[in-house]
């Protein structure tokens, strides 16, 4: 800043040469005397050193010369006023710069220092230079601080002690040195200032330190250059990066006043590399509990291996948050799905470990486990090279040999598989652009409450969030939106899957999927699914659903509620039991689904909303609820709104017990069932046993196990029309299916009752 060049402000005083009439023997207020005509004072047009100069005999005790020009004195403003002296004959005097401090009205600003430090002349003919540096800020370096009040100033010089010496002094120079505070003036501290060299070479981390302590308050400036921290170093106050930082992984960059990812990329120079310093800062920080990543799209070039970011961190248990920003996968190579084939042994007895693993140190942790009797969502939690063994995330169902697996390795934006554990990691307003060439997320092998919440996951190529071990205890997904890269697809061409679990006690509620192979597999119990649309159609006429939630646990002890389940169904599975047969277990039990919308279109007959697939015989329903639901059909009619699978095995319909199925609503669906189911039944000639037939409304074609009531509707009457009050022995469970109920009389009847079945005991 130059107040000359900007604004304009003349600053400098004229030259000697000009005249002396505008230079004071006084303290250059008007009226002062002048040096013009002085007996003491003349102007030398010709001098070895100064060309044009002034020469004064010293007369009195402070002999003083001010120019009597009113020098501005702008606010921020810092001027240097410098004079060139040398002594010529007589005795020597000491000289300094001094002034006369002008206020508002031309009144003396009171109380302020108006000379600089006297300098003293020892030898004839020596050129001594003095300067000072007026100005309102009390700076270091400045001389004289006048505070806001002084307005202009008289500026010159003083000659003190001895008199009778004769000087010569050279035009007075005074000159706009703002620049030399700026950096103050913008309270900065500039790492260059502390040794930092910037070469990329140089370890400059104690330079930066040394600034951060120094700054005090002030903002501290990396400036151009490349930076090389072979130290962890935490900022205190904020920074401004025009230089760039370099650093080994496991080095620490902690900017613990702009802590947010549009500042690590300032400080790297590569978006990201600075999301993994700052989720490294994170993990390492007491100050802050989310990293902000500014709005900022991340273009991600491949798996962003997160506890290789923080190598210092195997576990972490304390709530950390990730926000506000999009990760965009890029590039292709590095997100190609790692397949291994190898054979290896399964036991039952061991249900989540397979033995003699060949080739074991090429299987991928984290790995999808494919092969002859293994259930969906199935993966690697850990391996065991030196014993060739792997631990497996849930049993396999029918595998029970040796033979070849696959496995395959997904390549997800964030992988959080590294850690040993990690716990309370949030998620929250972050799009993962996986854009058919990458997954979303890998959750840590073990750990507790991972959240995600506001999130997109967008187009992943074969899964949306996966869990490989038990990080998923607790999961909470809320808000979030999984939009399949699938869309164009029919349904049996679609591999992608949203997400799946196997531990307990996840929450899923209010999210929205699009055309996945399976919006979600379940494998723990005790979740709660409330309120998501999900939706897996395609545009072929009786085409084809696949499942929109798996739950591949017989006792889940949860709830699907609230839902929009469309042109998809939910499946009830037991295929990740190693004895999938009933064997003195809870068997297909504890399980809520109500309030929901169950909508279909186009799809063949036999499709349904609710699908029951034992893998092994035996099993029965105990304990499940569902009420409230509406299913829908159009463009053509289902047969009926719930069924079960038995391409491994049927139900055991005699051991049903506590089922609740009533309440819903049925629009285009064939069959519609109830449970208590109530019928009126009339017979129309005397008969000691009316035969009392469920008419298929028993819901999953069930055998009419008990009946809670039979009530006469009218007379019951005998072959002479008497009116008999009589009530009939029940025997349920008639007929080759179970679906009938015999009511044997005491005699002969006829007449109407009402009796209601059940398919439970």
């Amino acid at each position: 800043m130059n107040k000359a060049i900007t604004d304009g402000v003349l600053l400098q005083p004229p030259a000697f040469a000009a005249g002396l009439d505008v230079y004071s023997s006084g303290d250059g207020t008007p009226g002062s005397d002048t040096y013009a005509n002085a007996a003491n004072a003349v102007f030398v047009p010709a001098d070895q050193d100064f060309g044009g100069c002034l020469e004064i005999l010293k007369t009195s005790g402070t002999q003083a010369l001010r120019y009597m020009g009113e020098t501005p004195l702008l606010p921020g403003c810092y001027l240097r006023v410098t004079a060139r002296v040398k002594a010529v004959s007589g005795n020597f005097p000491s000289v300094r710069i001094a002034a006369f401090a002008g206020g508002a009205g031309g009144v003396a600003v009171p109380g302020v220092v108006t000379t600089g430090s006297a300098v003293a002349l020892q030898s004839y003919g020596e050129v001594v230079e003095v300067s000072a540096i007026i100005g309102a800020g009390a700076r270091g370096g400045v001389d004289m601080v006048w505070g806001s009040g002084a307005l202009y100033g008289h500026f010159g010089l003083d000659l003190t002690g001895p008199t009778g010496g004769i000087v010569r002094v050279d035009d007075l120079v005074v000159e706009d040195v703002t620049s030399v505070f700026l950096r103050d003036m913008l309270a900065l501290a500039d790492v260059r200032d502390y040794g930092a060299v910037g070469d990329g070479v140089t370890d400059d981390s104690a330079a930066f330190v040394a600034a951060n302590a120094a700054a005090a308050g002030r903002r501290v400036l990396v400036s151009k250059g490349t930076y090389l921290l072979g130290s962890s170093v935490t900022f205190d106050v904020p920074v401004d990066f025009e230089g760039t930082v370099t650093s080994a992984d496991d080095v620490l960059l902690l900017l613990r006043q702009n802590f947010d990812l549009p500042s690590y990329i300032a400080a790297f120079g590569n978006e990201e590399l600075a999301f993994r310093k700052g989720f490294q800062a994170l993990l390492n920080n007491a100050d802050h509990e989310s990293f902000d990543l500014g709005g900022r799209k991340v273009a991600v070039s491949g798996p962003i291996d997160m506890a290789a970011a923080v190598p210092n961190r195997p576990s972490y248990a304390t709530r950390r948050v990730i926000r506000n920003g999009q990760l965009e996968a890029q590039g292709t190579t590095p997100w190609d799905t790692e397949v291994v084939t190898s054979q290896a042994t399964y036991a039952p007895a061991d249900n989540k470990t397979l033995t003699g693993v060949l080739n074991v140190a090429n299987v991928p942790v984290g790995a999808l486990v494919e092969g002859v009797g293994v259930g969906r969502e199935v993966y690697v939690r850990a391996k065991n090279i030196a014993t060739q063994e792997i631990t497996l995330s849930a049993a396999l169902f029918d595998a029970v040999g040796t033979q070849d697996f696959t496995f395959r390795r997904f390549k997800y934006i964030l992988d959080f598989s590294g850690f040993d554990s990690l716990s309370k990691m949030v998620l929250s307003d972050v799009e993962l652009q996986c854009n058919s060439i990458a997954s979303g997320v890998m959750l840590a092998p073990s750990g507790l409450i991972f959240h995600m919440r506001d999130c997109f996951v967008s187009r992943p190529k074969d899964r949306g969030v996966t869990s490989a071990g038990v990080g998923c205890q607790g999961m909470l997904i809320d808000r979030c939106q999984f939009l399949s890269a699938e869309d164009a697809l029919d349904v049996p061409d679609r591999v992608s899957i949203g997400f799946n679990t196997n531990a307990n006690d996840i929450k899923l509620r209010n999210c929205r999927a699009t055309k996945f192979r399976h919006f979600g597999v379940i494998g723990g119990a005790n979740s709660i699914i409330a309120g998501n649309h999900f939706f897996q159609g395609d545009a072929i006429d009786n085409g084809i659903r696949s499942a929109g939630l798996v739950i591949a646990r017989t006792h889940t002890s949860s709830t699907v509620t609230g839902n929009y389940v469309d042109n998809c169904f939910v499946e009830w599975t037991n295929e990740q039991d190693a004895a999938p047969e009933f064997n003195a277990e809870f068997s297909f039990s504890a399980l809520t689904i109500a309030d929901n919308i169950f909508l279909s279109g186009a799809v063949a007959p036999w499709f349904s909303y609710i699908v029951v697939k034992p893998h092994g015989p035996g099993h029965f329903l105990s304990g499940v609820s569902v009420t409230g639901n509406h299913f829908r059909s159009i463009n053509g009619a289902i047969d009926r709104a719930e069924r079960v699978d038995t391409s491994f095995a049927d139900l055991d319909y005699a051991r049903m017990k506590d089922v609740t199925f009533a309440a819903n609503s049925f629009h285009n669906v064939r069959d519609q069932v109830f449970s208590p189911l109530t019928l009126r039944h009339r017979e129309a000639s005397v008969a000691a046993t009316w035969v009392v037939a469920d008419q298929g409304k028993l819901p999953f074609a069930a055998r009419a196990l008990s009946v809670d009531a039979v009530t006469a509707r009218g007379a019951i009457v005998d072959a002479a029309g008497a009116v008999q009050h009589v009530a009939p022995a029940v025997l349920p469970e008639q007929g080759g299916a179970g679906e009938l109920v015999h009511l044997v009389w005491p005699e002969p009847v006829e007449g109407e009752v009402q009796i209601t079945l059940r398919m439970d005991t």
